[in-house]
């Protein structure tokens, strides 16, 4: 990640988002961003998303049993808990859920926000750093010293120009989970075929398919999004893997480099929420369009 200065984190208002913005560490910190987890369910215990299991865990898990977490929205006292402290010490707090299509973590934080007041629920009809480019940018806004009621104006006109996308090396983890029939997933591994998953007005969707080993596969997915575009919004990308081999990670951000000239090209490993659906292997470029 490009850049170390911290922003003031004495702002008046305060950035959440729920863990599926698959934010890194090094980003949380530096836009004092803070995290509300969803829970991953391995056999009868749940675990709080991030702070209480990994993706190895998880992937561990299912190696050993062969059966596939589940995972839960945030509660609505969860979110109490979280935006409480904020609002007693006079400060406006804008939250960033998971698409409301694909989980109640939006509906959740509504209704803690209306118990509370000055909490601004969006629904960033997105997931993974998809979330987290519209949290950056808030974070950003609220340094510059922006209200929320103007935070929220300039992120709703944004939610529309994220465009996420990510391609899956294996249909095993969206089979176990009731999103791919058995004999779609057998035909894809036969195939060596990996899907393009988008995201589109809040719901996944199929797009491009492609085959061959995974570094070739990546390859040519980088190239498509990203090669000859005149429309796209230079100032940051995000590539959200799960358990991509090293070498290959760094072999897809020196490509993107060489394709656009992004201020900032951030590497962030998914958590578990999103890891459950899509499994090792997994690559995203999350970007703005102009």
């Amino acid at each position: 990640m490009n850049g170390t200065n911290s922003i003031n984190p004495s702002r008046q208002v305060k950035i959440t988002a729920d863990t599926t913005c698959d934010l890194s560490d090094a980003v949380l910190k530096k836009y004092d961003i803070d995290l509300v987890p969803l829970y991953v369910t391995l056999g009868t215990t749940s675990y709080r998303d991030k702070f209480e299991i990994s993706p190895g865990d998880l992937y561990a898990y299912v190696k050993q049993t062969r059966k596939l977490p589940k995972t839960s929205a945030v509660t609505t006292q969860d979110y109490l808990d979280i935006f409480t402290p904020y609002k007693l010490a006079g400060r406006s707090v804008i939250h960033f859920t998971i698409s409301s299509s694909m989980s109640t973590c939006y509906q959740n934080a509504v209704c803690a926000a209306k118990e509370l007041g000055n909490v601004f629920i969006v629904d960033s009809a997105n997931l993974s750093t998809g979330i987290g480019q519209l949290a950056v940018r808030a974070a950003e806004l609220a340094a510059s010293g922006l209200d929320a009621e103007r935070i929220i104006g300039s992120i709703t006109e944004m939610i529309p120009k994220v465009d996420t996308s990510f391609v899956i090396d294996t249909l095993t983890y969206l089979h176990k989970g009731g999103r791919c029939s058995a004999v779609a997933a057998l035909g894809a591994n036969l195939l060596s075929l990996k899907p393009c998953i988008e995201v589109r007005n809040g719901a996944m969707g199929v797009g491009k398919k492609y085959r061959g080993s995974l570094a070739k596969c990546l390859s040519h997915y980088v190239s498509d999004r990203l090669q000859n575009r005149s429309d796209l919004d230079y100032r940051r990308i995000f590539v959200t893997h799960s358990q991509l081999p090293p070498h290959l990670a760094e072999t897809i951000i020196k490509q993107i480099g060489k394709l656009g000239p992004f201020e900032e090209i951030i590497e962030t490993e998914a958590n578990c929420t999103v890891c459950t659906h899509c499994g090792p292997g997994t690559l995203g470029i999350i970007y703005l369009k102009k």
